[in-house]
C-alpha cells in the first residue's frame, strides 16, 4: 500500500501535469481567437517564442500576432497528444501540433498545412506553470487549394530553398512579405538534436534561460 507521503507525491504531480496541459490548451484557444491579454499571460516575464516569422520575447510576440490578425493573417493551431517530463519545479512538454495558414497564393487561395511539435520549456514560478520558452519542431507539410484544382503556379526555385518540414508554409509567408527563419527543427537532424540537448540540461538544472535568441535572425 502507498504511504500518505507517497500519493501526496502523486497528487502533486498529477496537479502539476494538469497544469502545464491547462497552459498549451489555452495558448491555442486564446491566440486563434484574439484574446491578446489573455494569452500573454501564459508565459512568464521572460518567456521568449520562436516561430518561422518572428522570434521575439512572449509579449512582442503576443504584439506581432495582434497586429497580423488586424492586418488580415488568418492562421489556425490544432493540438494532439501531449507528453511532459518533469523535473521539480521545470518540465519539458511536448505536443503534437498542426497549423494552418490560409491565403492567396498567385491569385489563388490555398491552405497550408504544417504538422509538428511545440517543444516547451516550463517552470513554475510562485506556484504557477509559464512556458519560459516555446520553440517549435516543423515536419511535414502541404499546399492544397481551396477550389480544387486551381492551383497556383510556384516560384519551384523558391520553395527549393526552404527546409523540407516547412517548405509551403515559408513559401506563403515569405510571398506575404515575412522574414522567415530557414533552421528550425524538423522532425530528425541537428538543429532538433541541439534541441533536445538544450532540453536534457533544462531539466537537469544545468541551463538558465534556455532561450535569449538573437532575435530577428534569418
Amino acid at each position: 500500500m502507498e504511504s500518505q507521503e507517497e500519493l501526496g507525491c502523486v497528487d502533486r504531480e498529477a496537479l502539476d501535469r494538469a497544469s502545464i496541459r491547462d497552459v498549451i490548451e489555452a495558448w491555442v484557444i486564446w491566440r486563434d481567437s484574439g484574446q491578446w491579454d489573455r494569452l500573454v499571460g501564459l508565459s512568464h516575464d521572460d518567456g521568449e517564442m520562436v516561430a518561422t516569422w518572428m522570434q521575439a520575447r512572449a509579449a512582442d510576440f503576443v504584439a506581432g500576432s495582434r497586429a497580423a490578425w488586424t492586418a488580415g493573417l488568418d492562421v489556425q493551431h490544432l493540438l494532439g497528444g501531449t507528453a511532459i517530463d518533469l523535473a521539480g519545479d521545470r518540465a519539458i512538454a511536448q505536443t503534437k501540433m498542426t497549423i494552418s495558414q490560409r491565403a492567396t497564393v498567385r491569385g489563388v487561395l490555398v491552405d497550408v498545412v504544417c504538422i509538428g511539435r511545440f517543444y516547451d520549456f516550463f517552470e513554475k514560478r510562485k506556484g504557477k506553470w509559464g512556458i519560459v520558452l516555446r520553440q517549435p519542431t516543423y515536419e511535414r507539410d502541404r499546399m492544397d487549394p481551396v477550389e480544387a484544382g486551381a492551383m497556383p503556379e510556384l516560384d519551384h526555385a523558391l520553395l527549393a530553398e526552404f527546409p523540407e518540414g516547412y517548405r509551403h508554409l515559408a513559401y506563403v509567408q515569405t510571398e506575404s512579405g515575412m522574414q522567415v527563419k530557414r533552421n528550425m527543427p524538423g522532425r530528425v537532424g541537428p538543429e532538433v538534436d541541439a534541441l533536445y540537448a538544450r532540453g536534457s540540461a533544462w531539466l537537469a538544472g544545468r541551463l538558465g534561460h534556455p532561450g535569449h535568441a538573437r532575435f530577428g535572425e534569418a
